[in-house]
């Protein structure tokens, strides 16, 4: 899964790019600017979007539709963690105190995150990936497998086990003390809050068929699709085209698998301090000085998928 040691040789350090290829002064100051409108009108629209969903569903009432918005609300769930994923980088809004708000009571503990404890450990990630703090090894080490062996994870996922297994964790944190207790319990509160609107609207049924369901089967698949494109069949090293993959943003990917900007995770990953927002321009300097080419960047997720299950 590794790049051809010659495809990382064309790299030359530029006036907006250091030898590490982060982005150097002054352009560096102007790529870390938060966009704080722009991330509040996504928040505000994948609310009004998530809303019109259930509201669609429940007012055509037919198994189509239904349908539509069970795959639609696990794509809702990957918006949820995208925008989750910028708050625990503290790049959602420029006041910590909103950035830290909206992150947990309205991005993280809706779609059952952690996100404190999330930060803890995606920082750990971002220092040292593969390292021996490095938590999301169990989501893409091994690769390539067999597509035997990717088809069964694929299946797993999207029967609801591995999404269950997830959910009873999290059930049994709350008896936990300490901070993992405390964000478990205000996760479940705020669950408890969303079932009670749908009781309060006589639709009871709709949390769990268009919420907890989708979060359980449809998302998992994403979460794991969308994983082990990043890192999948990497290694530990400190040039991070040997520990992040590199593939080129397609509408169909953008729209179901990575929002928001998420999947320029390359360069997400040479400098974290950039907001999502932004990665595009400079996923595209980093093209431009030669850090990522043709030989080392997949044309598609479907090409990258078919090499992570050659195994």
């Amino acid at each position: 899964m590794l790049p051809d040691p010659e495809a990382l040789t064309d790299f030359r350090p530029t006036a907006r790019l250091a030898a590490n290829a982060r982005p150097a002064p002054p352009w560096r100051d102007e790529l870390r600017r938060i966009p704080n409108t722009r991330n509040a009108f996504g928040v505000i629209l994948l609310y009004a979007q998530t809303i019109g969903i259930v509201v669609a569903a429940v007012w055509f009432d037919n198994w189509f539709v239904w349908a539509l918005a069970f795959v639609l609300m696990g794509r809702a769930h990957a918006q949820f963690a995208a925008l989750m994923h910028e708050a625990a980088h503290r790049l959602l809004f420029r006041s910590r105190r909103i950035n830290d708000w909206v992150g947990r009571w309205l991005l993280g503990f809706p779609s059952f995150t952690p996100i404190d404890l999330y930060r803890r450990g995606h920082m750990a990630h971002h220092r040292d990936e593969f390292g021996p703090d490095e938590p999301d090894i169990p989501l893409y080490r091994g690769y390539p497998i067999t597509r035997a062996s990717f088809r069964r994870k694929l299946t797993r996922d999207a029967e609801g086990r591995t999404g269950f297994k997830l959910f009873k964790g999290l059930l049994r944190a709350v008896r936990a003390e300490g901070p993992a207790g405390e964000q478990a319990r205000r996760i479940v509160a705020v669950q408890i809050v969303l079932i009670a609107i749908g009781i309060a609207l006589h639709h009871p049924w709709v949390y769990f068929i268009l919420w907890l369901a989708p979060y359980l089967t449809v998302w998992r698949v994403i979460n794991r699709l969308r994983s082990i494109a990043e890192h999948g069949g990497m290694q530990r090293s400190k040039d991070r085209r040997l520990t992040t993959h590199s593939v080129r943003q397609t509408f169909p990917a953008r729209f179901m698998l990575v929002p928001f900007h998420i999947g320029w995770h390359l360069a997400h990953h040479v400098d974290s301090g950039v907001p999502m927002a932004n990665l595009p321009k400079f996923h595209a300097e980093l093209r431009r000085a030669g850090y990522v080419n043709d030989a080392i960047e997949y044309p598609n997720y479907l090409a990258l998928w078919a090499k992570l299950s050659s195994g």
